[in-house]
């Protein structure tokens, strides 16, 4: 059982997650969850490319290892990483303690500050025990961001060539006043800010008892300015989201949309 449109109770219960960006203008984010894995994401990959647009993929930790070949490609073809937990953990299932190492693993690789909770589901406690590791809400970033800049430039880490290179963005334009030279350091994955990522349109292209007409169906009558949604670059959704995803884009960009990453 699932729904499709994320009813307006769980963004209540939960205000503190990313559902959806701003109404305003025709820009629609799409997310692929479960990859990189071959076959299916060079599939998205190619499919992106077509229509010259980004999105955002929520990478489990043990496929990263895995297939590292398609990771990269995802991170060279430009689109936004998200750190998808290690090994896909439920967190209504599993323990805080237990949860947060698994996070935090799969945080190594994805050098992220977007994370989505497998399943969707977590529990408030893991919500502030990743906060309290030092992932911080965006909300949150501006009041601290000043102290830890200077203690970051203190320290003065030294950044190898495989370290990714939003840290340097991201530094230079958190806060202009600090006059930064390109650092030579990275920020640690645990002093980044963090955004919790859910979504307003679930496609069910997991779904193996629903038509891929039908979450082609679920995407285009939900789908509205800002939308956040949800695909999966999966074995087990490879048939849905094989026959959805271009009749998507193609629907979406013939009435004037863009498709563009989650980025903070």
């Amino acid at each position: 059982m699932y729904l499709v449109k994320s009813p307006l109770v769980l963004k209540w219960y939960y205000p503190q997650l990313l559902w959806n960006k701003p109404r305003n203008e025709k820009t629609i984010y799409l997310t692929f969850d479960d990859g990189p894995i071959p076959i299916v994401t060079p599939f998205v990959l190619k499919t992106l490319a077509v229509y010259q647009a980004k999105g955002t993929f929520f990478c489990i930790g043990d496929n990263i290892q895995k297939y590292p070949k398609e990771f990269s490609e995802v991170v060279k073809s430009g689109h936004s990483i998200g750190n998808h937990t290690f090994n896909h953990l439920n967190g209504w299932k599993t323990d805080d303690e237990t949860y947060i190492a698994n996070a935090q693993k799969a945080q190594e690789l994805t050098q992220t500050n977007l994370f989505r909770p497998p399943y969707g589901r977590i529990k408030k406690s893991q919500i502030k025990r990743l906060r309290a590791e030092g992932w911080m809400a965006e909300g949150e970033r501006e009041q601290s961001e000043m102290g830890r800049q200077k203690s970051e430039v203190g320290n003065q880490f030294t950044r190898s060539q495989s370290q990714p290179s939003n840290a340097d963005q991201y530094l230079q334009t958190s806060n202009p006043s600090l006059n930064l030279k390109p650092p030579t350091f990275y920020l640690p994955p645990s002093t980044q800010a963090l955004q919790i990522v859910m979504w307003d349109v679930l496609s069910g292209d997991f779904d193996t008892n629903l038509s891929p007409e039908k979450c082609y169906q679920n995407v285009i009558k939900t789908t509205q300015n800002g939308s956040i949604i949800v695909f999966h670059d999966s074995l087990k959704a490879f048939a849905r989201l094989q026959y959805a995803l271009p009749r998507v884009m193609k629907h979406f960009s013939e009435r004037g949309f863009k498709f563009e990453s989650l980025r903070l």
